[in-house]
């Protein structure tokens, strides 16, 4: 059995390297990042690519080996140059990101140490950074200290684990999910009604409220319509609203959802994943308001989900969910086990004890260390930057003869061009794929009540007014296009 162990030894050492290959290895990912992030200005925000990778599957994995050359040349010819390119300053579609080096060498360290986060017990380091990071969080929201929270891989897991707590909280069980009832409107995320079919309550009554013009949740009618399900003997349980909605980037009015939820006890949850952020902007508005003002009661919800891979401008892979007393949180999701029994009473809680997850990358460092490195300034003047180019953008595309939609509240803008002749939806799709066959920029689309409009939405910490004004140029060149094009057709 020795010499059997040995033999295997022999092979299973080529897994550890010497010194002097990390060095190496070191220098070519370096290389090939250097050479990525220095043609960003340069390289299209979208690539077309009619194989879409499909060169990859002549490359399975087996006994075959590959040097880390030819591996890298296949990562930047069907990775890095297919599809949608978030890094790029030109990339304006669904919400970028933008990813900050620093992050990515702090996630390189997470990596290399292997330092395993979901229990204080086994790295209280670790886990006190991460820690860290959610209190700030929480203070930024207006949280007091019985708050705390859970740092998720994305909106969507933070959207989830805030269901599975309201539900705890409500005591909503399996026998009256049919009498449940949820308050949202349309412009809710997706992912929000995931997590209530992925928490059981996909038979739980789900209300969506109307709109005003802005798309904001009418709360008057809100409140109607509680009122009418508790006199129909139903459960009125959870209300969800938007702080900062995926289509149009607009704030439901938050503190009057609160003093309706804490009339009637519901579970208040915000997602602020994309919005949630700018509470770290100072921006006056034309009321003599400030950006600031519109998430007044935020503070009020019982549990709010932030993404800081999106405004915070970091790696994908981190989102956040905070709540307002972290017992609900530790009591939906808590769960003890023999083998555990070290790690339980220490002075920290652990992130297992608050999500569903038990082995989780460290990705706190990720936030950890730039935001020690750099301060808070560079973040808040860099949102600060992105609400003033929307308007700016907003203002101008007024100008090329673009429809707009509602005057953005943060930094997406909804608009479409309505020809006199032509069908709107129709041409304003063959835009935006003109706009991506061109690659040079990225948008996305969107319709709302049967109209096709197309997204502006400036995130990217690397989007300056210069990437606004070149866009808008060329904006006006593809609308010539397009109405060739049409003019061809016509004939």
């Amino acid at each position: 059995m020795k010499n059997k162990i040995h033999e295997l030894e022999k092979v299973a050492r080529l897994l550890e390297t010497s010194p002097e290959q990390r060095a190496d290895w070191a220098t070519q990912f370096a290389a090939h990042a250097e050479q990525f992030i220095s043609g960003l200005p340069t390289n299209p925000a979208y690539f077309y690519d009619s194989q879409e990778g499909k060169a990859l599957n002549e490359t399975p994995i087996g006994e075959q080996n590959q040097g880390l050359d030819t591996l890298l040349r296949t990562y930047r010819t069907h990775v890095e140059q297919t599809g949608i390119n978030p890094a790029s300053a030109k990339h304006f579609g669904y919400i970028p990101g933008g990813g900050i080096a620093l992050s990515a060498n702090a996630d390189y360290l997470a990596a290399i140490t292997n330092r395993y986060a979901g229990m204080y017990f086994a790295n209280p380091g670790a886990v006190r950074i991460e820690n860290q990071v959610i209190r700030w969080m929480c203070d930024l929201i207006g949280y007091g200290a019985q708050s705390f929270g859970n740092l998720t891989s994305g909106g969507s897991i933070a959207n989830l684990v805030a269901v599975i707590a309201a539900r705890e909280a409500k005591e909503i069980r399996s026998k009256i999910v049919d009498q449940s009832v949820v308050y949202l409107t349309r412009q809710v995320h997706h992912c929000v009604l995931k997590a209530l079919r992925i928490a059981g309550l996909q038979e739980c009554i789900v209300r969506k409220i109307p709109m005003d013009a802005n798309f904001r949740m009418k709360t008057e009618l809100l409140e109607q319509q509680i009122k009418s399900d508790l006199s129909m003997g139903l459960r009125p349980f959870l209300a969800v609203a938007s702080a900062g909605s995926t289509d149009v980037g607009v704030v439901d009015p938050l503190e009057a959802i609160a003093t309706i939820c804490e009339a009637y006890q519901l579970w208040f949850h915000v997602d602020g994943a994309y919005g949630g952020a700018f509470l770290l902007a100072d921006v006056p508005q034309a009321d003599g308001s400030n950006v600031k003002d519109l998430f007044k009661g935020i503070a009020r919800a019982d549990s709010v989900t932030l993404d800081p891979h999106k405004g915070f401008f970091l790696p994908y892979g981190l989102g956040a969910i905070l709540v307002k007393d972290i017992n609900t949180l530790y009591h939906a999701h808590h769960q003890s086990a023999n083998y555990l029994q070290d790690a339980e009473g220490l002075q920290e809680y652990s992130p297992s004890d608050l999500s569903p997850e038990l082995t989780k990358h460290f990705r706190g460092l990720r936030m950890w260390m730039p935001l020690q490195h750099y301060g808070v300034a560079p973040f808040k003047a860099a949102l600060e930057e992105k609400v003033y180019l929307t308007r700016y953008f907003f203002k101008k595309v007024q100008a090329l003869g673009f429809e707009v939609g509602p005057y953005p509240d943060l930094s997406i803008a909804i608009y479409r061009f309505v020809p006199k002749s032509a069908d709107a939806n129709d041409f304003n799709e063959k835009l935006v794929r003109h706009i991506w066959k061109d690659g040079r920029f990225f948008v996305s689309s969107t319709s709302i009540s049967g109209n096709y409009w197309i997204r502006m939405c400036i995130l990217s910490f690397r989007t300056h007014l210069k990437e606004i004004d070149d866009f808008l140029s060329l904006l006006e060149q593809y609308l010539s296009a397009v109405y060739e094009e049409a003019e061809a057709v016509a004939v």
